[in-house]
């Protein structure tokens, strides 16, 4: 349902409209099982440099990846204007650390947890983590990640949502279907 305060912006394929500045896409929602999370995800938490985007496909959900001089196919320049494609924005660093301090809280290996919640303090909080997790708890190391890669499918459904490209009911349903693993 589209709300009375949004503007229709004309686009070349699809419908988008205005919400609060931010562009949003109107058309077919994509199907669930064709996407792959893992790597919206990926590109959700890429905080590398501007001179590249992650972008979506509204229509496939097929995800591209886009520099400044060689477009799409890694040849071709291309504005990213020109492209009826959807950017995926990293989220802030802050939301990636909260997975870190949570992990640290929930594990019932008390020291580890205040090892590793000591390790992210400061600067430097995602390679100390990493080291600390590698060197001295690496058989946390599969809790770890998949207490990080929920997480993270989680946010690229809600990415997803919230840019109308999958609908409300399903994304509601993926969440719930995939809390936070138990841990260690």
């Amino acid at each position: 349902m589209i709300e009375a305060d949004w503007r229709f912006c004309r686009w070349s394929r699809g419908r988008w409209w205005k919400r609060g500045g931010q562009r949003v896409y109107g058309g077919r929602m994509l199907d669930l099982s064709r996407l792959d999370l893992e790597e919206i995800a990926a590109a959700l938490e890429d905080q590398t440099d501007y001179e590249h985007r992650w972008l979506i496909n509204p229509q496939t959900g097929e995800t591209v990846f886009w520099t400044t001089d060689g477009g799409i196919d890694g040849h071709t320049p291309v504005d990213l204007d020109d492209l009826d494609l959807i950017g995926i924005d990293p989220l802030p660093s802050y939301v990636w650390y909260q997975d870190m301090a949570d992990f640290a809280e929930r594990i019932s290996d008390a020291v580890a947890g205040r090892r590793l919640a000591r390790a992210i303090q400061g600067k430097g909080a995602f390679r100390r983590f990493k080291n600390e997790l590698h060197e001295e708890y690496p058989h946390l190391l599969s809790a770890w990640y998949a207490f990080r890669g929920v997480r993270a499918k989680r946010r690229a459904i809600e990415w997803l949502v919230d840019n109308s490209l999958v609908d409300d009911e399903t994304g509601e349903r993926f969440v719930a279907e995939h809390p936070d693993p138990d841990l260690p």
